[in-house]
């Protein structure tokens, strides 16, 4: 035999066993691939509970004469001007039973503004005047609810005035003057003292 045909030979067999190497061999040293995992669609997060505070509204009593303090769990805002909106307009939404409204039917806020001075601006629409009942008692009730509600439940608010429609009025019922900022003024509310 020749020197060639014992190369040719040789290459013939380095060949074969590159061939199974490569084809055979090293698979199955790995082994198969493993399968790509699949996704598992993630669990929606359970709804957080939306946070709340427990705010001071009021009410007109029973027997019409004087307002009265409800706790009410209200959405917590921040900032404060988001949070006093908030109580705002859980002042203006329905009474609990027995108790009456000071706020005309159709009234909704338009917009609430703070200055730096702890001043707060309560904008709200037409129907505040147009449907209010009239007589200065209830007038006191509707303007003082408000007030109340902002400044026992927000010591950084001190005075609130009432806007209409964006602009200063005189009087929502021509008795309560709103031409200029409003302190707190507990005197129509009942004390719990005197409530039983």
């Amino acid at each position: 035999m020749n020197n060639r045909a014992i190369a040719a030979g040789a290459i013939a067999v380095v060949a074969a066993v590159g061939a199974w190497i490569l084809f055979v061999g090293l698979p199955s040293w790995y082994g198969p691939k493993p399968a790509a995992p699949t996704a598992t669609p993630a669990a929606a997060p359970s709804p957080v509970p939306e946070r709340r505070i427990t705010a001071t509204l009021y009410f007109v009593s029973e027997d019409g004469m004087s307002l009265v303090g409800v706790q009410r769990e209200i959405p917590f805002g921040d900032p404060i001007v988001e949070q006093a909106r908030r109580i705002v307009e859980a002042q203006i939404a329905a009474a609990p039973p027995g108790l009456a409204s000071p706020i005309p039917s159709g009234t909704t806020l338009r917009g609430l503004y703070l200055s730096d001075r702890g001043d707060a601006f309560v904008d709200l629409n037409s129907s505040a005047r147009t449907n209010h009942t009239g007589g200065a008692l209830d007038e006191l009730f509707t303007v003082y609810a408000i007030v109340d509600a902002l400044t026992v439940n927000l010591p950084a608010i001190t005075r609130v005035q009432i806007l209409i429609e964006g602009r200063e009025v005189d009087t929502l019922a021509g008795h309560v003057d709103l031409r200029h900022p409003l302190q707190k003024n507990l005197k129509w509310v009942r004390t719990e003292k005197e409530k039983t």
